[in-house]
């Protein structure tokens, strides 16, 4: 099953490339010189067409394969995802708890008591408008 699905990712990137190239290399409908000044055009929405050539034949045929490349693909991730089962975390695996000297203790030892504050040594207050001594 992997090496299908290798064969048609290959068979699909080549196919990808071909339609860069194809694109590329076809000559636009409006690129003659008659064309800038109105007289390159019919009278239909995107000029006259004509018969397809051989580079636009190719580019469909290629384009062709890359779609059934694109679907073939999604078809064998699709079943490779329902062979395997269960979700993404299904799939990772549970530490083994160790035990002994090693082991880290699952209680918080309790706290040492705390001794109350000391108490602050008391503030002699003096009389509003005296200087402290």
């Amino acid at each position: 099953m992997n090496m299908m699905f290798n064969l048609v990712v290959v068979v699909q990137v080549i196919s990808a490339l071909s339609i860069i190239a194809l694109v590329l290399l076809q000559h636009g409908k409006g690129a003659d010189m008659g064309a800038a000044f109105g007289s390159g055009a019919s009278g239909s929405l995107f000029g006259a067409t004509g018969s397809s050539n051989f580079m636009s034949k190719s580019t469909g045929v290629a384009a062709a394969i890359f779609f059934g490349a694109t679907l073939a693909l999604s078809l064998m991730a699709n079943q490779r995802a329902t062979t395997v089962g269960g979700g993404v975390m299904d799939k990772v695996v549970k530490p083994v708890p160790v035990t002994g000297a090693g082991a880290i203790p699952t209680t918080v030892p309790a706290a040492p008591a705390a001794s109350a504050p000391a108490a602050a040594a008391p503030v002699a207050s003096t009389p509003a408008g005296a200087i402290p001594k």
